[in-house]
C-alpha cells in the first residue's frame, strides 16, 4: 500500500517528515478496505515522492529504493520511477503480486515503465478517493501496479468493485492509432527503437495501425504553464502546514507546490475550462480508434546519483518523465503501460490508452498486445 493511503492502525505519512508525528489510522481508506476484503494480504506501506509530486521516485527523507528492473543490465543505482516508487519496486522485485498506488500525472505508469511492469491507470470517476492524502481532486486516481494485464484487470475489479467486460479481439480485429504530435518527441535511443520494433510486431501479427496528428496536444504546455491543477489545489491543501512545517518538505516539492500560491481564483475556473473545451477536440479527433499506442516514458531510467545534486537536472528529468502520461490524465482517460523491450534491453513501456470510460476497451486490447508482444520479450505468450 502507497504510504497515502490510511490503513487501520497505522500512520499515513505520504513520504514525508512533516506527517511523522500523524495519529494512527482509525479506520481503512476505502480503497484499502475494499482489497482487503477480497482476500488480500497486506505486507506494509511503501516508499515514495514526498507527497506523491514527482515522477522521478527519489525521497531525500528516507532515501530512494533503487530501480530493480534495470539492475541486471547495470550495476548504478538508477531511479525507480514515481511517485509510486516502493510500490514498483516491490512487485519488481517479487515481494507482493500489486502495488496499490496513485496516478496524478502518470504515479502508476512511469514506474511500471521504468522497471518493466503494468501499471493500469483507470478513469478517475471509477476507483475511490475516500481515506487517501491528496495531491489534486482532479487528476488524483486509485489504481495500481502488477506483473502482467490479467493482475491488473482483477486489481482494477476489485478497487472500483466493477466487472470487466472483455472482448478479446485478435490482433487483426484492432484498429490502432499513433500520436504523433508530441508523444513521440526527444525520444531516447533504445526507447525509440523498442517502440517501433514493437509496432513491427503487431502490424505482422495483423493489427492495423496508422499514424495521427492530435493537433490540441501542442497547447498541453502553454495550459500548464502556471503549475496546472496539481499546483492550485495542492497548495490549497498544504497551505497552512507549509506555514508552520514547510522548512520539514523537500525542497523540490515545496517549490511545485509555492506555484499554485500565484495562480487566482479566476485562473483556476478558466482552467477547467479550457480542459474541457481540449478534452472534446481531443476525443473528436481519436474518434474511430479502438486505442492510441505512445511511448509511457521518453527516456530510460535515468542514474540516480546526478539527479541528487542537480536541481537542473532533476526538474528536467521529472518534466520529461511526466510529459506523456500526464495528458491522460488532463484528458480524463485511462491508460495502461506494458513492458516492449527485448530481453537484452532496459525496460521500455509502451502506453495504451483512450478517453474516460473506455476502461475495459483499454484492457481487453492490452491483453492481446500483451500475447502478441511476448516473444519480444522471451516469455511465452
Amino acid at each position: 500500500m502507497k504510504d497515502l493511503y490510511d490503513v487501520a492502525g497505522f500512520p499515513t505519512t505520504a513520504g514525508s517528515h512533516s506527517m511523522r508525528d500523524t495519529a494512527a489510522a482509525p479506520a481503512d481508506s476505502l480503497a484499502v478496505a475494499r482489497v482487503r476484503a477480497a482476500g488480500a494480504v497486506l505486507t506494509g506501506h511503501t516508499q515514495m515522492s514526498e507527497f506523491a509530486f514527482s515522477g522521478v521516485g527519489i525521497n531525500p527523507h528516507h532515501g530512494t529504493p533503487a530501480n530493480v528492473g534495470t539492475a541486471r543490465h547495470d550495476p548504478n543505482p538508477r531511479v525507480p520511477g514515481g511517485s509510486t516508487s516502493g510500490g514498483a519496486v516491490t512487485v519488481a522485485g517479487g515481494a507482493a503480486l500489486a502495488a496499490l498506488g496513485s496516478d496524478t500525472g502518470g504515479s502508476i505508469r512511469i514506474p511500471a515503465a521504468l522497471q518493466g511492469l503494468v501499471g493500469f491507470k483507470n478513469t478517475q470517476r471509477l476507483t475511490p478517493l475516500q481515506g487517501t492524502v491528496p495531491l489534486s481532486s482532479t487528476l488524483d486516481t486509485v489504481c495500481a501496479i502488477t506483473a502482467d494485464v490479467a493482475d491488473a484487470i482483477t486489481m482494477h475489479e476489485v478497487l472500483a468493485a466493477r466487472v470487466v467486460t472483455l472482448a478479446r479481439r485478435p490482433l487483426r480485429a484492432l484498429r490502432l492509432a499513433v500520436p504523433s504530435t508530441v508523444f513521440l518527441d526527444g525520444l531516447d535511443t533504445v526507447v525509440a527503437r523498442a517502440f517501433e520494433r514493437a509496432l513491427t510486431t503487431l502490424r505482422r501479427g495483423g493489427a492495423q495501425i496508422e499514424d495521427l496528428p492530435l493537433p490540441p496536444m501542442s497547447e498541453v504546455a502553454a495550459m500548464m504553464s502556471q503549475g496546472g491543477f496539481a499546483a492550485a489545489e495542492s497548495w490549497a491543501w498544504h497551505r497552512h502546514r507549509m506555514a508552520e512545517r514547510g522548512q520539514e518538505y523537500d525542497p523540490r516539492v515545496a517549490a511545485r507546490i509555492r506555484r499554485g500560491e500565484a495562480i487566482s481564483a479566476a485562473d483556476y475556473l478558466d482552467l477547467h475550462r479550457l480542459r474541457a473545451d481540449w478534452i472534446a477536440r481531443m476525443d473528436a479527433t481519436m474518434r474511430g480508434f479502438d486505442a492510441m499506442l505512445s511511448p509511457t516514458v521518453p527516456m530510460l531510467a535515468p542514474e540516480i546519483a546526478p539527479l541528487l545534486d542537480s536541481d537542473e537536472r532533476f526538474f528536467a528529468t521529472n518534466a520529461l518523465l511526466l510529459r506523456n502520461p500526464s495528458a491522460i490524465n488532463l484528458l480524463d482517460g485511462c491508460a495502461i503501460s506494458l513492458p516492449c523491450q527485448s530481453v537484452d534491453e532496459m525496460p521500455v513501456g509502451l502506453m495504451v490508452w483512450r478517453e474516460a470510460m473506455a476502461d475495459d476497451v483499454v484492457l481487453d486490447v492490452a491483453l492481446t498486445l500483451e500475447t502478441g508482444l511476448a516473444g519480444l520479450r522471451g516469455v511465452a505468450p
